[in-house]
């Protein structure tokens, strides 16, 4: 069986072309990252209609982080990841579970719709790289500090160890390790905003330091 990281970097190797505007639901403190899965499950009406939108165009939209948790009023953070639909299944009562996959990070511009749900304008994130050699030394030592997988550890945390040797992307295995270690809704926000791959291998070592 495939572990979901496993799938991320075999889906990593298809180039998608990232649409201009892009349908949205807002949540809070739910993160998708570039080359992660995140299922979700669809029953508000206007999610309902997002969920056709996206189905009808390119299959993708993204997830908006509400700046204050829970607060219906409160604004979506300027950074997301624009998400690609892999696989959908629509229940008899409407509702629908769909697994949405993390193509790349996107800033939003500005608004196309935001009734009866909201469509952003967006324009792809560039990344901010370092020296591949010290990029090497960083997804080093980010590997090093993973859970043991001892004889009682969870199968999830040993086929993820596993998978870490065979993404060759360093920043492909920084989201995927940040989006299966990291806990805090703050430092996710961080991560998900930061441009730099480096400073984002620094945070993601520190919190992992810091689960010793």
């Amino acid at each position: 069986m495939e572990s979901k990281s496993q799938k991320s970097a075999d889906s990593a190797s298809v180039v998608f072309t990232i649409p201009g505007e892009m349908p949205m639901i807002v949540l809070s403190d739910c993160f998708l990252l570039p080359g992660c899965f995140l299922p979700l499950f669809i029953f508000e009406e206007r999610y309902r209609l997002m969920l056709d939108h996206a189905l009808r165009h390119d299959r993708m939209f993204c997830v908006g982080i509400r700046k204050k948790a829970n607060d219906e009023n409160s604004e979506v953070l300027p950074c997301s990841t624009a998400g690609l639909v892999r696989a959908c299944v629509r229940n008899p009562d409407g509702t629908s579970q769909l697994m949405l996959y993390g193509l790349k990070r996107i800033e939003i511009t500005g608004w196309a719709q935001e009734t009866p749900f909201r469509i952003a304008q967006i324009r792809e994130v560039e990344t901010e790289v370092c020296p591949p050699s010290e990029l090497e030394a960083l997804r080093a030592r980010a590997v090093s500090l993973l859970p043991v997988a001892t004889d009682d550890a969870c199968d999830a945390v040993k086929l993820l160890r596993e998978a870490a040797k065979n993404i060759p992307d360093p920043e492909r295995l920084c989201d995927i390790l940040a989006y299966h270690f990291v806990k805090k809704a703050s430092l996710m926000k961080v991560l998900m905003s930061e441009r730099s791959v480096e400073k984002r291998y620094r945070l993601l070592i520190a919190e992992l330091q810091s689960q010793q």
